[in-house]
Formats: C-alpha cells, structure tokens, sequence
C-alpha cells in the first residue's frame, strides 16, 4: 500500500483525529481559558445550512471546554484557523512538501490536491511557517564543526551603457544576500541579511556556540568574530584547496556548499521566483528538511509530523503577517 492511502489522507474524521493526537497527545487543550483535559465532544453537530449545503455539513473534532464552556477544535491557534480547506487535504499538503527534497510548487499543489492557485500558494506558506523553528537553540557546541558560510540569490539589476545598450551590474550589490550556518553532521540555519557588513555577521553569528569550532572560506568579515571560538580553521578558495586533512581533522565548507546546492536547485527549478518578503520562509522550508533527513534518520512520515507539531501559535493571514504583524515584518 501507499503511504498517501492512510486514511487521514482521505476521512476527514481520521484527520483530526490523528491531528489530534500529535497536537494533543490524549488531553485536549481548550484554546480560550487554557484548561487541560476537561473537554468533551460534541457528535452529530452540524453547520448551519447554506445554498451549496442545504443541510450543512458535519463538524468534525467539536469539543466543548467544562470550564469556560466554549467550543472549539484541534484547528484554533494553529496554522489551519479559519481555513475552509478540508484537513485531510492540509495533509496531503504538509506530506507533499516534507517529502520532496527540493520543495514543491503552489501550481503542483493546485493541481494534485485540486484547489485554486491562490489557495495552494497561501497553503504552502502557513506550512513553512509551521516549519519555521521558533527555539532558536545554539547552533553547534563543543566538540562539534560548524561550517558558515554566504550565497546569493537573484541577480544583478541592468544599467544603460552608452555605445553597449543594456548591461548587467557585476558585483552582488543587488542580490539577495544569504548567511548559512551548518552543523556537520546536523541541523542547518539560513537568516536572509540586508547586508554582508559586520554588523549583520554578528547578527547571524550569535546563533552559534562559542565552543564550536569554526570552519569557513577566508572571507574577511568572519576573521575578527572567529577568534571568539574553540578554533577557527579557514580553506583557501582562490587556491583550489576546498578540504584540508590534518591527521583526524577535516577543514573544508563542502557540507554546506552542498546545502547551497539543494536550495538552489530548489529555488531555481521548483520555485523559480521569490519576492524578498517571502525568502526567510523559504530559507525555514529548506532548514526545516536539511534538518530533518533521512542521514539523521528521519524519514518521510516522521518529518511530516515532526512540522505538523510546529502548527500551534502560528497563525498566518492572507493579508497580514504572523500574529497580525504586517506581512513585511514579518518577513
């Protein structure tokens, strides 16, 4: 049998059930008064009828709060709140782009689950914000690698040159600037910066242990913030040395140019276009799978779980942002 064939893909009461106990695990958690384990359900209840439902339709994972008495569902608080998308199909969604190593585009989405563009576009962004990691626990420790390094993302805008018509800038100055932060062996950290200016190193820097030992190519704005480390060892690009072996120690960056190189792959032949408002979710969707793979051993269905217990407390609106932030600042 498939995986998809589960019946929380297909019955709407198999899904809020086996969200339920994900979210839950067993003692409901009334979203209004926050009492644990005094709700019940409510069976049989149903919408009030409309044109298209002359008879409504069945409200599925209805509880009832004993203590402040109001109703609710697993949906409340989470990234599926007031959303008329079945959840079997939010699913089907969150499984989908936990499994495709290089994403999943909003118009594959629209097509496969049967939904309009808008809607599968929004979709994917609440799930990357169910993926979004809001612990922001130090990256690396002692005796742990730590590889940083930059990309960039875009391109360079276009200038008139007289007697040459239209040329690209060189340089990067109009590209989307990219600091990434990857454990050997572990978890990835990507942080989308105005700048590669000390300033913003810093910045990206404070997500990491100080116990770590550092590896990075020889840019210049990681050497004065590299002697905060264990070690700090550098390879030198502009020599073709890309690893270096010293005895038991490796110094190289390929660990996390080989994360550069999933991401972008993603981005160019997935996603193709991402306006700079909407890239640090994208960098969360792509830390999220990094982080969670199949080396590490978490598989497909273990990684979709693991982002559909990051849904609570992240309500994304259409129009606004993240807790009714504005959809810049959020970003």
């Amino acid at each position: 049998m498939s995986v998809l064939s589960k019946p929380y893909f297909h019955d709407e009461a198999a899904a809020f059930a086996f969200v339920e106990r994900i979210i839950w695990n067993g003692e409901p958690v009334c979203p209004h008064c926050g009492v644990v384990g005094r709700a019940y359900a409510l069976k049989a209840v149903r919408s009030k009828p409309s044109k298209k439902n002359p008879e409504g339709v069945v409200r599925h994972g209805l509880k009832k709060c004993g203590a402040c008495r109001a109703q609710f569902t697993v949906r409340i608080g989470t990234i599926f709140e007031e959303s008329h998308l079945p959840l079997h199909k939010w699913l089907q969604a969150i499984y989908l782009m936990c499994s495709s190593k290089k994403g999943i585009s909003a118009k594959q989405l629209e097509r496969t689950l049967e939904v309009t563009y808008k809607t599968a576009w929004f979709l994917g962004h609440r799930i990357r914000e169910a993926m979004r990691d809001t612990a922001m626990t130090p990256m690396g420790g002692e005796g742990m690698t730590l590889e940083v390094d930059e990309t960039f993302l875009g391109r360079q805008a276009t200038i008139f040159v007289s007697g040459k018509g239209w040329q690209q800038r060189r340089g990067t100055g109009d590209m989307r600037k990219i600091v990434t932060l990857v454990e050997r062996g572990g978890r990835a950290r990507s942080v989308h910066v105005p700048s590669l200016r000390k300033e913003d190193i810093v910045a990206v820097m404070a997500h990491a242990d100080r116990a770590s030992v550092l590896n990075t190519d020889q840019a210049q704005h990681y050497r004065r913030i590299g002697t905060e480390f264990a070690a700090h060892e550098t390879v030198d690009h502009g020599r073709d040395e890309y690893v270096r072996y010293d005895g038991d120690v490796v110094t190289t960056t390929n660990t996390i140019e080989g994360y550069f190189s999933i991401f972008k792959r993603g981005m160019k032949g997935i996603y193709q276009h991402c306006s700079e408002k909407h890239l640090q979710r994208y960098l969360a969707e792509f830390d999220f799978r990094y982080s969670n793979r199949s080396a590490l051993g978490c598989e497909d269905e273990e990684r979709a779980a693991r982002a559909l217990a990051g849904i609570v407390g992240k309500r994304l609106t259409y129009r606004g942002g993240t807790n009714r932030r504005t959809e810049a600042a959020s970003a």
